[in-house]
């Protein structure tokens, strides 16, 4: 099977002590940063991968698949590209302490671990969230949130993602069950723009008991595995 890798941003650090250590390495980065960075390390490629992201990274392959750049797509749990309109209040909820305070938009943030858990550990035990927050948390860039949060009233919005192009490929919208931060209402919407495509399959596969954390939590083989029967369904597999 091609594999994407990962792709970070050149200005992220290698490792969690050095993120908190560093913590505004990312103040600033926007979502056309991130996209633009994997597209030009995708051009060095002599094939075009599969492309697997999560939350924003769900956002930023759809906008990479609309560009023509992969031969199959997974987004998990994808942040809202523009024109997907649910915005459920476990959303508002869960987005409130980057978009509570204007200024975060040339930030970074950090949550702390009641956020953590409600936005993303909230369908895993206390002492898995807690694990999971002490391995994984990050300061994370602001801008991104304010520009999903606007795109619908901007025409020129950064997180537009082209969803009918012949070259787009399979794509695949996987879903948690109990995630605030990307309800069902919200990963759907972004299938249902998705499933226009009149030329390569889009599915949507929900994963049941799971919160946002599915791809780092304890369940994260299902979600490969949906992803996986997904990608050999459409010809995409070893």
């Amino acid at each position: 099977m091609q594999a994407s890798g990962v792709l970070g941003h050149p200005a992220d650090e290698t490792d969690v002590a050095a993120a908190h250590a560093n913590a505004a390495s990312l103040a600033g980065t926007s979502v056309r940063d991130v996209a633009d960075h994997v597209q030009e390390v995708i051009e060095l490629l002599d094939r075009k991968p599969i492309v697997i992201g999560h939350s924003f990274g769900g956002l930023l392959v759809q906008i990479i698949a609309g560009r023509g750049l992969a031969a199959g797509t997974v987004a998990i749990d994808p942040a809202p590209s523009q024109g997907v309109l649910p915005l459920p209040y476990s959303s508002l909820k869960g987005a409130f302490p980057v978009l509570g305070n204007p200024l975060n938009y040339g930030r970074t943030v950090t949550l702390t671990f009641d956020e953590f858990r409600f936005g993303f550990a909230n369908a895993v035990s206390e002492e898995e969230a807690r694990e999971l927050y002490s391995t994984f948390h990050t300061p994370a860039p602001g801008r991104p949130l304010f520009q999903a949060a606007t795109a619908n009233f901007n025409p020129w919005a950064r997180t537009k993602a082209a969803k009918k192009g012949a070259d787009r490929g399979p794509l695949l919208v996987v879903t948690g069950e109990n995630d605030n931060i990307v309800p069902f209402a919200m990963a759907n919407a972004a299938f249902k723009k998705q499933r226009k495509n009149q030329h390569h399959a889009t599915e949507i596969v929900e994963i049941a008991g799971v919160g946002h954390s599915l791809v780092i939590d304890s369940h994260w083989r299902e979600v490969a595995d949906a992803a996986l029967d997904f990608l050999s369904r459409n010809g995409l597999g070893a």
